[in-house]
């Protein structure tokens, strides 16, 4: 039995309308998880690299935690489970009257997630740092906060741009996952309309190349900003 091609079926209504709403959700959910990813990654491996005893052992809990246990399973945790943990008020608050819950939990879930590899970029980078300049910087009357904030962390994250690019392309494919709890996003409404119009081909190759394209400009973005804050002698230009 041959398969029945139609390429027709991706620009018509309402399937073309889907994928718009696909793609927007996809972003969405993506950069919302990033933002928080990004910052909560950047304290907790800031701590991470700098404290000691107690601090360090939450910090090394929260990234141990969060990176071994798979976002598929936290996912669910956070939308099915948490709620019934809470207090009935908040609990009830959360699954009923908190706007779009599963999208609000993607993003929680996403973001947390992505933190802990964040952190662990982060607080690399910082040891990558020689020590002189955090030296050089107490020795300059500088305290320790404006020691992270104008001297180690400005180095930090320009040796660590090549992984945090991946961590940042890895959080796109990752936002498939929240189909799972009805988010509607690209792969999501993929499958709706293949379920719709039987013509699976046509819709799973088009979200291909729509992830393929995400990767494409956010490598490109990355590798523009890698070269014009690189470190002479740290990272090769290409």
């Amino acid at each position: 039995m041959n398969y029945a091609w139609n390429w027709d079926v991706l620009v018509q209504s309402p399937y073309l309308g889907w994928l718009g709403q696909g793609i927007a959700m996809t972003l969405a959910v993506s950069v919302a998880a990033w933002v928080i990813a990004l910052s909560l990654g950047t304290l907790i491996g800031i701590v991470h690299s700098g404290a000691s005893g107690a601090m360090r052992l939450v910090t090394g809990a929260y990234i141990n935690l969060f990176r071994n246990v798979p976002l598929l399973l936290q996912m669910f945790l956070w939308f099915f489970v948490v709620p019934e943990l809470l207090p009935k008020a908040a609990g009830t608050w959360l699954k009923r009257e908190l706007p779009h819950p599963e999208v609000v939990t993607a993003i929680v879930a996403l973001g947390l997630f992505t933190a802990s590899r964040v952190a662990v970029q982060v607080a690399a980078g910082i040891a990558a740092v020689p020590r002189g300049q955090s030296m050089a910087a107490r020795a300059s009357g500088l305290s320790t906060i404006q020691a992270y904030r104008f001297v180690l962390l400005p180095q930090a994250f320009r040796i660590v741009i090549p992984p945090m690019t991946s961590e940042f392309l890895t959080i796109f494919k990752n936002s498939s996952i929240a189909l799972t709890i009805g988010v509607y996003e690209l792969t999501a409404q993929t499958q709706q309309i293949q379920s719709f119009t039987y013509q699976g081909f046509e819709a799973f190759t088009a979200a291909t190349v729509v992830y393929m394209t995400i990767a494409l400009m956010v490598t490109t973005l990355m590798t523009v900003i890698e070269r014009k804050v690189s470190i002479p002698g740290r990272i090769a230009r290409g």
